[in-house]
């Protein structure tokens, strides 16, 4: 019997509100570790791409794309809960009218706290380490960084819809497939693609200006700059997990749903 994956986001979004009822902390801690999970993948995808772009070449966005691939597989399989892939289980179970409304404000809210201590600390980490201090091994990073908050936010917004529906298929798809390895290479195309396409996330953002923060950075990247991109893009991811994807499969499914099932 074939799994319905549609199910299977709603028992992952019960799962991970079980966690938040069983204990708050430990919920807000596995969001601080899918966020330095996150940190994890920024750092190898600014590292091996940093040695095409100091060469001026146009592999340097490709590499970094490839390697930041990493990050989805350890919150895959690691563990971790993540803001963005949230925005689809938990809008999706309320939708299901699983989860109430005023659940989903709530564990949204916390796993984006919780994102955020997970960017801090590791921005920190990696400060300790004195592995980026180096001009020629930061610039890529700096510059990437800059260059996002000085987006306009109307295309910060729409970047951040798209980035985040590709986020989110990229865990979707992979419950209809089996064997790890399948999964593993969805994933890490979806995040390749949401990468080169250049959208905009929330959490790797904030990972990658919590470090830029920590490092020699330019005048011109402020906190007020990171703010300027970080709602928007919010804001933006929010739409593309919770109405792209939740709402959408939600509607269109709506009339094959076999509520027998479901209960069993």
């Amino acid at each position: 019997m074939e799994v319905n994956p549609l199910l299977e986001v709603e028992k992952l979004a019960l799962k991970k509100q079980k966690f938040y009822q069983t204990n708050v902390l430990h919920y807000i801690l596995r969001a601080a570790l899918a966020s330095m999970f996150i940190g994890f993948g920024v750092i190898v995808a600014f590292k091996t791409g940093g040695y095409f772009y100091n060469l001026g070449s146009p592999f340097s966005y490709p590499m970094a794309a490839i390697t930041f691939g990493a990050a989805i597989i350890l919150i895959a399989f690691g563990g971790g809960d993540l803001f963005t892939g949230n925005t689809f289980y938990y809008t999706f179970a309320a939708l299901r009218k699983k989860m109430k409304w005023i659940d989903v404000a709530k564990l949204l809210t916390l796993s984006y706290f919780g994102n955020i201590l997970g960017a801090v600390a590791f921005a920190f980490l990696i400060l300790t380490t004195q592995l980026f201090v180096d001009a020629s091994v930061n610039r890529f990073l700096l510059d990437v960084a800059v260059n996002k908050v000085e987006i306009s936010t109307t295309q910060l917004f729409f970047r951040g819809i798209l980035c985040n529906w590709l986020v989110c298929l990229a865990f979707f798809i992979p419950m209809t497939l089996k064997g790890d390895g399948a999964k593993i290479f969805i994933m890490m195309l979806f995040v390749f693609c949401f990468f080169i396409s250049g959208y905009e996330h929330s959490i790797a953002n904030m990972c990658t200006f919590a470090i830029a923060l920590v490092l020699d950075h330019p005048e011109s990247f402020t906190l007020a700059g990171i703010l300027h991109n970080l709602i928007p893009v919010t804001i933006g991811n929010l739409i593309g997990g919770g109405v792209f994807m939740a709402w959408m499969y939600y509607y269109v499914n709506k009339p094959f749903f076999d509520e027998k099932e479901i209960m069993e």
